[in-house]
């Protein structure tokens, strides 16, 4: 693949030689050419002088033989025009972009733009860690909206389709883990004793979901 990235701050650098180490050819837009001083000496890729969201500077980088770009100056509006310009004009169809208003990010989230809402999703971090709420989370997407928790399972559900948990707990099973062996369910899955559940869920739902999946199923003694 290509990658070109606009912004060669902490997260651009590292991920220019990220993406260079694993077999990718990068290059780097920064209007600042000082910045490209966080690169490693090694970085064979490309560094370009300017603004991402120039259609002149763009080219240069190979925008338009470019897989993938990242927007991840520190400015937001930057990151979306760039990104938005790399989708629309030059046909790029991996962008994503970083951006740390968290109100603009559900914007552009639903214009198609991948974003990752930096503030929020900090935010979000640290709160699950200082303040645990007894849910397991395993993931958690960038704009902080879907996760993915272990949710423990009545020993009544032991037996019954997996599917029937879903019903009950109105949330779709992500996978489970049988035998310390992370297992894709199927619509005949059964629930079986020692079986860790991780369901997708979103905040609103969480405190439902494991209410419903830890009690048991209606109708069993």
């Amino acid at each position: 693949m290509h990658v070109v990235i606009m912004g060669c701050g902490r997260v651009g650098s590292n991920l220019a030689q990220s993406l260079e180490s694993r077999g990718h050819s990068v290059a780097v837009i920064d209007q600042d050419a000082d910045a490209f001083r966080r690169l490693s000496p090694s970085f064979s890729g490309v560094t370009v002088t300017g603004a991402g969201f120039d259609g002149e500077v763009l080219r240069q980088a190979g925008i338009e033989r470019a897989d993938a770009f990242a927007a991840v100056s520190s400015g937001d509006n930057s990151n979306i025009i760039s990104a938005r310009l790399a989708r629309e004009t030059f046909g790029v169809s991996r962008v994503a972009a970083r951006i740390y208003d968290p109100r603009r990010a559900q914007v552009y989230e639903r214009l198609g733009i991948p974003t990752v809402a930096t503030v929020r999703w900090t935010a979000d971090r640290m709160l699950r860690h200082l303040v645990p709420e007894g849910n397991v989370e395993i993931f958690r997407d960038p704009t902080s909206t879907v996760s993915i928790i272990e949710v423990p399972v009545h020993k009544d559900w032991i037996g019954r389709p997996l599917r029937a948990v879903e019903a009950a707990a109105g949330a779709r099973v992500a996978y489970l883990s049988r035998f310390g062996i992370g297992t894709l369910p199927t619509g005949s899955t059964v629930v079986q004793e020692g079986d860790q559940v991780f369901m997708l869920v979103t905040d609103d739902i969480m405190t439902s979901v494991t209410s419903a999946a830890g009690s048991p199923p209606e109708g069993a003694h």
